[in-house]
């Protein structure tokens, strides 16, 4: 027990290393502050670059641009910060666990919205609400490998292996750094995030089924997962609040050229 709880303690400090931001790197945001929370529906995924030394390794194993995943739920009752501002989000983090917070501490971060198409608003809320019954669960940082390995360099990977060295140690801190827990939410309601490759398909295609399935039965479902996704469709807030605004900016662009 004793040893158990060294573990624990040396996992937490580690954790929270990894977690800190690394010093000189801000994401470039490119989003639309403004619009960013008001054209969000439950059910939404958010993705986003992180900053922290623990997202640099993530975006590099899964070759993608971001290491966080939050799905908005819209206001949850009885949550709010010390100002009042309603928590309307779930995101899982490594040192805390799953927790509630309010999606405005993104806005102004780089940060994609993944919509999933052809959700009914009851299957909205049956996921908002199996995430929202996750609150306060928390991870057993005693899995301390799978810590250990964002303190070495990454050297290079070849990109078949790279979603394989996130399984490494295979405890509790991969759930929390994968987005498993997102993932679930929508396997609740039956909704696929995967790609569907048919049993007749063909052999380069049956091989990457076959790697689909490592994924899911590990649950080693990533941010970029989301974002690649073909049943999630990309919401852009600046277009969303002014479908003509890009047409409008592009053809000023052209008057000033000419």
């Amino acid at each position: 027990m004793m040893f158990k709880s060294i573990l624990i303690g040396i996992g937490r400090a580690m954790a929270r290393y990894l977690t800190s931001p690394m010093k000189g790197f801000v994401p470039l945001s490119t989003g639309d502050a403004v619009n960013f929370h008001r054209v969000l529906q439950p059910g939404d995924i958010v993705l986003i670059e992180g900053n922290t030394r623990i997202a640099t390794a993530i975006k590099y194993l899964t070759q993608s641009t971001w290491s966080h995943a939050a799905l908005y739920t819209g206001p949850i009752g009885g949550r709010a910060d010390h100002e009042g501002v309603a928590h309307d989000m779930v995101e899982v983090l490594v040192n805390e666990g799953v927790v509630s917070g309010s999606i405005a501490k993104y806005a102004e971060t780089h940060t994609r919205i993944c919509r999933p198409a052809g959700l009914k608003p009851s299957e909205r809320r049956a996921m908002c609400t199996y995430v929202i019954s996750r609150l306060g669960q928390t991870y057993d940082l005693g899995h301390i490998i799978d810590l250990a390995r964002y303190f070495l360099p990454t050297p290079p990977v070849p990109s078949r292996w790279r979603r394989g060295m996130l399984a490494l140690g295979a405890g509790s801190p991969t759930q929390a750094i994968c987005s498993s827990l997102l993932a679930e939410a929508f396997g609740h309601v039956g909704y696929p995030i995967l790609p569907i490759i048919p049993a007749d398909a063909s052999k380069e295609r049956l091989k990457l089924r076959n790697e689909l399935a490592q994924i899911a039965s590990l649950r080693l479902f990533v941010p970029r997962d989301f974002d690649i996704s073909p049943y999630f469709a990309v919401i852009k807030p600046t277009l969303e609040a002014k479908p003509t605004h890009g047409r409008n900016i592009a053809r000023r662009q052209g008057n000033d050229s000419s």
